[in-house]
Formats: structure tokens, C-alpha cells, sequence
């Protein structure tokens, strides 16, 4: 912030637009900066990983069709050295490409074409889960074997941190601090995601598979997150 207190350029949330189609890019990136957002573009696929390791941005707009490296791919190798929210474009109507770009460690997706504010509204979502967990009044929860904690955005089982992406640890902490309570689709996508369920939608489904074997639980006979049919989730507390 400038000395007198008007928001400078470092100030605002940085963006970096990974997308081959111009047009698109261009488009997206003014009506962001119209937002309030800074952003970078990155045209080549195959120099996107790279961008995404050096500007750190606070989120990561990524096609999934690019030259040079598929989004897919650039995805799964950002995620052991990137925390941010990545938020995946794809131009497929088959919901097979969005189950595997969360399956990569994507936080969510939207279709093309792009609707500007169904895209900002996704990606204030994204960005407001840190802040939300932060402002949690517990920092730390602990179940026997398994910790978490918010304020780093952290998870150990048996001492050993756990590879969480940002997505799986916000679901984890909402399953986790509303332990002994069913919490249906239909909240978990309102809290995570800012959107209404719409009954077909899998990417919390998938996630919860992705969770379960990181912190222990058999994806057979879950015995720490159990699947409440026709509902929802339910994070069991210690006996």
C-alpha cells in the first residue's frame, strides 16, 4: 500500500493466465485488471511450469489444451513446489478431463467458453479459502494419529507431513472441523466452491478418494471419512 494508503500494483492479488488462445488471454487478463487483479500471461505450455515456479502467484489460470505441454502435465509437476489455487480451463464437455485435472492437483475448473463472471466468482472462492481458514477460531485439530493445522495449512499422520494440495487441505479442514457431523454436497460446495450443487458435479468425490489413503483410511472401509449415501460426508470423531 502507498504511503497514502491507495492500493499500489505489489498490493493487488497476482494472476498468471497459462493460455495459448490470445484472444482469450487478452480478453480475460483486462477484465481481471478491471477487478482489481495483477496479471501475467504465458502463452507456451512448455514454458509454463517454469512461470509458475518463479512469480509464485497467488493463482494459476490454466488451459488444458496448450502447445508444447498439456495443462494436465503442468499441473502435476508444479504441485509439489506450488500451494496456490489452480483453477483449470477446459473446452471438453466430458467430465473425464475435469476428474483428472483434480486428480492432477487442480483446485477446480471451469468450461469454456469463459463466462468473465462465473470465472471471477470461481476464482474469489479459491482465494477467499486461506483467509477463511485463518480467521478459523482453532487453529489446530487433532484426531489420535492425524494433526491439521490452518495456520499452515498443514497436515501430519504419525508425524510424517502429509502432500496436501491446496483443494484436498480445505476439504479436509471442513470435514475435519465439523467431525461428528453429516455434512452434505450441497454445504461443501457452498463453502468451497461459492456455487450450488448441482447433482452431478464429482470433483468433491474425487477429492475425498485423493484424501483417504493420505491420511490413513482404507479407501474400502473408510473408517475415518465415510461416505453417508445420498447425503454427504461425515468425519468421525475419536471414540
Amino acid at each position: 500500500m502507498g504511503v497514502d494508503g491507495s492500493v499500489t500494483s505489489s498490493d493487488r492479488e497476482h494472476v498468471l493466465i497459462v493460455e495459448d488462445d490470445e484472444r482469450l488471454a487478452d480478453l480475460t487478463r483486462d477484465y481481471l485488471e478491471a477487478n482489481g487483479f495483477r496479471v501475467s500471461v504465458e502463452a507456451d505450455g512448455a514454458k509454463g511450469v517454469a512461470r509458475i515456479l518463479e512469480l509464485q502467484p497467488d493463482l494459476v489460470i490454466l488451459d488444458l489444451m496448450l502447445p508444447g505441454e498439456d495443462g494436465l502435465s503442468i499441473c502435476r509437476r508444479v504441485r509439489g513446489d506450488y500451494q496456490g489455487p489452480i483453477l483449470m480451463l477446459t473446452a471438453r464437455t466430458d467430465d473425464m478431463d475435469q476428474v483428472l485435472g483434480l486428480e492432477m492437483g487442480a483446485d477446480d475448473y471451469v468450461p469454456k467458453p469463459v463466462q468473465p463472471r462465473v470465472l471471477l466468482a470461481r476464482m474469489r472462492a479459491l482465494l477467499r479459502r486461506a483467509e477463511a481458514s485463518e480467521a478459523s477460531g482453532e487453529a489446530q485439530l487433532r484426531f489420535r494419529d492425524l494433526a491439521i493445522d490452518s495456520a499452515t495449512r498443514e497436515a501430519w499422520l504419525n508425524g510424517e507431513r502429509i502432500d496436501l494440495t491446496s483443494a484436498e487441505f480445505d476439504l479436509l479442514w471442513l470435514l475435519a472441523s465439523n467431525a461428528g457431523r453429516v455434512l452434505t454436497r450441497e454445504e461443501i460446495f457452498a463453502q468451497l466452491r461459492g456455487i450450488k450443487y448441482d447433482g452431478q458435479d464429482r470433483s468433491i468425490d474425487v477429492r475425498v478418494s485423493r484424501i483417504r489413503p493420505k491420511i490413513g483410511d482404507d479407501p474400502n472401509q473408510p473408517h475415518r471419512i465415510k461416505t453417508v449415501r445420498s447425503k454427504g460426508y461425515l468425519f468421525v470423531k475419536d471414540g
